[in-house]
């Protein structure tokens, strides 16, 4: 059964092939004759030898210039011979049309299999057109030969989504963005490509990065938060991977000066990877480093989803297993009233500390605001499933068109995913470095497990922490204590990007 499929589909595939060619040359013939047709020969001028001579209009104001022309004496009864202008004719035959070899020439070089051969080619001679250098300057690869990898990239990403289950609303649509945007030709992911235009209205603006933040904050309980507001130090010790990267970046610039070249404003979008949160790195990204919006989108969105791999052994390493089985006190009832008045008090100490800060601080508490008030379902539905769904999908697919080869595969990149690991890691540690310290000084034990969590992919980091603890612990239950910290990394990296913002915007 499963050969049979595969030899449909194989079948349909080269049938649909098949169509695409047929029309093809359909089109380049009706072309051709349409040239043929514009280009007929006009027909031949026969001289009458009783006509008037034919007037040099070029020799006419020259002539007029040395002496006036007398008045000629019209005839009524006279026949006036029209002037007949005499046009060079052209050959029957001669009308440029195409042969077949041509027409098969010119359907061959409109192929994606041809920008892929030539790329391979370029690749074994090491020899670069100089219209390809044009186009991809700083590529690493000939432009083909980038394009066949980011496709498989891409299908990578999505397979990871799919049988993986990593961060598959995301990841799908980021990897059939770089699919279209990788297909030779046709310019998908151009300024008048549609992914473009997408890009153009969506996030070069900033406008989905925030309607994003609204539906998290529609969607975010900071209950957990509220009553136990110490863990608030956690979500920010969690943000010293961001800070720690910025660093590293120009480090490594002042290290590879002729291969990576970082300015201050690339080493902060590199750095808010370390928070672990998609759309404040691509609200950062669009207003300081746009070119390396690709690049810093994957390396975010993709360390998110790979925290179940990447935070247990950074916890596992900076704990003990006494402190890894710290139980945890049952946190207390949260009125409705301290919720609603949440949000308007951090969005009021924004305003006063960190105007910056205010657009992705705005949204979101304006988003938590609607679901605690409880009078708005309607917008609370709204925000929480249909915009913010919506959103992902178009966000989804602009990041994904910003994995062009010519902007991807360069030097630089491997130094982001390099350094965006690095701040994951840092972020990480931070806060179990910090969950240690705090319980010296406080009475109240905290597992400092949960301090993992600080970062802000929510609520997975959250799920992460509770997991670890149940390794060593079977009643160790701390995903709600860890909640406090996750959605606390939600404002601590909305808060740093606001930092980065003021200071190198």
């Amino acid at each position: 059964m499963k050969k049979k499929n595969i030899r449909s589909i194989i079948g349909a595939g080269v049938f649909a092939a098949l169509i695409v060619m047929f029309v093809t040359l359909g089109g380049s013939n009706l072309k051709a004759d349409d040239t043929a047709t514009t280009t007929a020969p006009a027909a031949t001028a026969t001289p009458d030898p009783s006509a008037a001579p034919a007037v040099d209009s070029a020799s006419a104001p020259a002539a007029a210039a040395v002496e006036p022309a007398a008045p000629a004496a019209v005839d009524p009864h006279a026949a006036t011979a029209p002037v007949k202008t005499e046009t060079a004719a052209t050959p029957v035959g001669e009308a440029k049309t195409l042969t077949t070899a041509q027409k098969y020439e010119r359907l061959w070089e409109s192929t994606g299999l041809k920008a892929f051969v030539d790329g391979i080619s370029q690749t074994i001679s090491g020899e670069r057109s100089a219209s390809e250098m044009a186009v991809n300057k700083t590529g690493l690869l000939p432009l083909g030969m980038g394009q066949l990898i980011m496709l498989c990239i891409s299908c990578g990403l999505i397979y990871l989504a799919i049988a993986r289950g990593f961060e598959p609303l995301l990841l799908i649509p980021i990897g059939f963005g770089g699919i279209l945007a990788n297909i030779p030709v046709a310019g998908i992911s151009g300024p008048e490509g549609f992914l473009g235009i997408v890009y153009a209205f969506g996030v070069k603006t900033g406008l989905f990065p925030l309607l994003i933040f609204m539906g998290i904050g529609a969607m975010t309980d900071f209950g957990p938060l509220i009553a136990n507001p110490k863990t608030s130090l956690l979500g920010g010790a969690a943000q010293l991977g961001i800070f720690t990267t910025l660093i590293g970046a120009l480090w490594i610039t002042q290290l590879f000066p002729n291969v990576i070249n970082f300015s201050i404003k690339d080493a902060a979008s590199i750095g808010i990877i370390g928070g672990a949160d998609g759309p404040t790195a691509i609200f950062l990204t669009t207003r300081l480093a746009p070119d390396l919006l690709g690049a810093i989108a994957v390396a975010a969105y993709s360390y998110m989803a790979l925290v179940p791999i990447i935070q247990p052994p950074i916890m596992r390493l900076l704990t003990t297993k006494e402190e890894r089985m710290i139980e945890m006190k049952q946190l207390r009832h949260v009125k409705k009233i301290e919720k609603i008045i949440f949000p308007l008090l951090v969005l009021g100490l924004c305003i006063v500390l960190l105007p910056d800060a205010t657009p992705l601080m705005g949204v979101l508490m304006f988003g938590n605001l609607l679901k605690e008030s409880g009078v708005v379902e309607r917008l609370t539905k709204t925000a929480a499933n249909e915009l913010i769904n919506i959103v992902t999908i178009l966000l989804g697919l602009s990041v994904g068109s910003k994995l062009a080869a010519e902007q991807f595969l360069r030097a630089e990149t491997l130094g982001i995913l390099f350094l965006g690991l690095l701040a994951f890691s840092v972020g990480t540690g931070g806060g179990v470095i910090l969950g240690k310290l705090m319980n010296v000084f406080s009475k109240e034990k905290i597992n400092p497990l949960i301090g993992a969590a600080g970062v802000s992919a929510v609520p997975m980091a959250a799920r992460v922490a509770n997991n670890v603890g149940l390794e060593d612990n079977p009643h160790n239950y701390l995903l709600m204590h860890a909640m406090g910290p996750n959605v606390s990394g939600v404002i601590g990296s909305a808060v740093a990007a606001g930092v980065l913002l003021a200071l190198c915007g």
